[in-house]
């Protein structure tokens, strides 16, 4: 396994993460704790969660990942290499009805929510402190989620960036939470949060975790020169574009899956060109006698801003496949190949 630096910090996170947002709803206790002693068996130091997961989110699954995490932690021979690993999680932002998660969910963001918050992960978690904290998506009125077009008529109060920065260091005064980083942010999000940090001696982003893939490069442009001049790495999440770029839905005959349990959660892949695109992808695939899966992973973590591709399953079949997807290099010749496809079908799935 090879490590990457994480932004401007001395943090050394591997090339892949391990994501586990079906654990405690498409996975069990047993197989979370499986799935996590395989990974890091195989060199990755980087497990990623969310106070909000497993997804879909809804009060009665709420926090139940982190806490099969901490489950896991909290034996002794992980407890053992606790120093070793590099744990992340997220705190909701606002914008989305998740009353149960706290009381006041509106300012989602807000110095009160936030100490609760961290808090609560660290309980779950059963650790003294986060190594990576992250906001899970904007405090402000952004596009997201498969959104594209900014709509200033959403605008709406919010907790400045400044406010926020501050309680986060509190919170890494304390010694709770290490590092920071944003998720689903935009170019204007990196350089503000990087901008007030050094106006104001506060804390700095290391990252931001976006979605990536061979379907969806729009980090390429504005988010890639942002992240290079503010030092932010991406931690790319949905590298398979939610088990498309597995190549499982090209005949639509897949039951049992993420999308058809719950189809309003991957609408971004719902797009007229998904299908088409991912098909190209695969006839590349097998033209280099790759699984499709492998050359998804192994395309986005040659990018150059990528530390680390965050890969899920929910079998270890799958995740040994994702994982064995560190060995794979790709040529000159198969990168050219799939910037061809990529000119055709341009982010089909933003």
């Amino acid at each position: 396994m090879e490590y990457k630096r994480l932004g401007s910090s001395e943090l050394l996170v591997s090339k892949i993460g391990l994501g586990t947002m079906t654990y405690g709803q498409q996975n069990t206790i047993a197989e979370a704790h499986e799935q996590l002693d395989y990974a890091i068996a195989q060199g990755i130091n980087f497990i990623d969660t969310a106070e909000m997961y497993p997804v879909p989110p809804n009060a009665e699954t709420q926090g139940r990942t982190e806490k099969y995490i901490g489950e896991w932690f909290a034996q002794p021979r992980i407890k053992q290499q606790r120093d070793k690993l590099i744990i992340a999680t997220k705190i909701i932002g606002t914008g989305r009805n998740y009353k149960w998660l706290r009381d006041d969910a509106i300012a989602a963001l807000s110095r009160k929510n936030i100490l609760q918050a961290v808090d609560d992960s660290l309980k779950r978690l059963q650790t003294d402190y986060i190594d990576l904290y992250q906001i899970h998506w904007p405090d402000r009125n952004v596009p997201m989620f498969g959104q594209v077009a900014f709509e200033p008529q959403q605008e709406r109060e919010i907790v400045t960036i400044a406010e926020q920065l501050e309680t986060f260091a509190e919170l890494m005064q304390a010694g709770k939470i290490r590092h920071l980083g944003v998720s689903n942010e935009t170019a204007w999000g990196i350089c503000e949060f990087s901008h007030t940090a050094k106006q104001l001696g506060l804390p700095k982003i290391l990252s931001i975790q976006n979605a990536y893939s061979l379907i969806n490069r729009t980090f390429d442009s504005h988010l890639a020169e942002a992240c290079y001049r503010e030092q932010v790495s991406l931690l790319a999440y949905s590298p398979l574009a939610f088990g498309h770029l597995s190549g499982k839905y090209i005949q639509g005959s897949e039951t049992n899956t993420r999308i058809t349990l719950f189809p309003s959660f991957g609408q971004r892949y719902n797009k007229v060109n998904v299908k088409s695109a991912t098909a190209e992808y695969a006839a590349i695939a097998k033209k280099y006698d790759l699984p499709l899966s492998q050359l998804a992973l192994a395309f986005v973590r040659s990018r150059w801003f990528v530390a680390s591709t965050i890969v899920g399953a929910t079998t270890m079949e799958q995740l040994k496949e994702n994982i064995d997807s560190a060995s794979i290099q790709l040529n000159t010749e198969i990168l050219a190949d799939i910037d061809n496809v990529h000119a055709r079908y341009f982010n089909p799935a933003p």
